[in-house]
């Protein structure tokens, strides 16, 4: 089966949810023009994340998708810290910031029942998560709410695992995607595929519909993920230069330049892997340094050098995150986007 059916769309595109870089607005002009806008709650709060649902229930009446991630808060490792903040010195001289003026502690907290408390407030028709899933008692307050179950496989072990713990979708994520992988059962980078190699074998060994995401871009791409049996698609990059966007200055600069053409998967500004366009940061140290901190605790620094450089306009320690496909960005609506996405679909 496709998706539109399960999520109640018109057109089989789901907008992936892009913390830092969107809205609901954008997600609203993605449901309103008949495709799943979604809305990244990675980097929000329960009051936060209840503002921009009231704000989604303004614009749309149509199904959305809400966000999550399910990563394990780390415990603070000094010495990692140390190791960490002596490889960014140069830079932090740069820019005069004081190491002991950076915060600490998690920026990005885990789905918990805060969260799940603003889900069964709004209740919306799908519920994502990213890094797996959650506990099961919170995955079951969810799945009460009535809202269906996504989320990202990147593995042919990851999706059978999502399957077994009761998701209604699989998103397969290949390695081309932009931002944060969605790996759960492994770290090791060596492990991960490409869309149009891993969809097909999660469409063979899965009963549950399978979503395909990374690289996907234009019509084309559509067409050509349905072939490998997708039940649809989730587009992520191609949605950054969309009018609704949130996505920096800076960002939209880099998207539509030459250096958009070189991306890498990299832990420097999270402490996971995720992609994004090579800048001076991941040229000077390398895109997976050992000393960066576990997740989400490398960005506190990372966040005080892109503050102090972004309003100079520069992007030397921005997350330009993209992926290896950005030929479909454009500076239009997000509704014409999605129809022309839609437009590869054939039926």
């Amino acid at each position: 089966m496709d998706i539109r059916d399960l999520l109640q769309i018109t057109l089989p595109i789901i907008q992936a949810p892009m913390a830092g870089s969107q809205n609901h607005q954008l997600a609203a002009a993605v449901s309103e023009a008949g495709g799943l806008g979604s809305i990244p709650a990675g980097m929000l709060n329960p009051e936060t994340l209840d503002a921009e649902l009231t704000a989604m229930a303004a614009l749309t009446r149509k199904p959305y998708n809400v966000n999550f991630f399910c990563h394990q808060t780390p415990a603070d490792d000094p010495a990692r810290t140390e190791a960490w903040l002596a490889l960014l010195a140069p830079f932090l001289n740069e820019f005069a910031i004081d190491p002991a003026s950076i915060p600490g502690g998690a920026t990005r907290q885990p789905f918990d029942a805060a969260m799940a408390e603003v889900v069964e407030r709004h209740r919306p028709l799908v519920v994502s998560f990213h890094f797996g899933l959650p506990t099961r008692d919170l995955l079951e307050r969810v799945k009460a709410t009535g809202a269906k179950i996504l989320s990202s496989a990147t593995t042919l072990e990851e999706g059978r695992w999502l399957q077994a713990h009761g998701v209604d979708a699989v998103i397969a994520q290949g390695v081309e995607a932009g931002g944060h992988r969605g790996m759960f059962l492994s770290d090791d980078i060596n492990g991960q595929v490409g869309t149009f190699a891993l969809l097909p074998q999660l469409v063979a060994a899965l009963d549950v519909p399978v979503i395909a995401a990374g690289g996907i871009a234009d019509a084309r791409c559509v067409t050509a993920a349905q072939a490998l049996g997708a039940a649809g698609v989730q587009v992520g990059t191609a949605y950054l230069l969309c009018d609704e966007s949130r996505a920096s200055q800076l960002h939209r600069q880099a998207l539509q330049s030459p250096f958009a053409e070189h991306t890498v998967l990299t832990t420097l500004f999270s402490g996971r892997p995720a992609r994004g366009i090579v800048n001076r940061l991941i040229r000077e140290v390398g895109a997976r340094p050992e000393a960066v901190p576990a997740f989400p605790l490398a960005g506190n620094a990372i966040g005080s050098l892109s503050a102090a450089a972004e309003p100079l306009g520069i992007d030397h320690f921005s997350p330009l995150w993209a992926g290896q496909n950005v030929s479909g960005c454009q500076p239009i609506p997000a509704a014409r986007l999605t129809e022309a996405l839609a437009a590869g679909w054939k039926n």
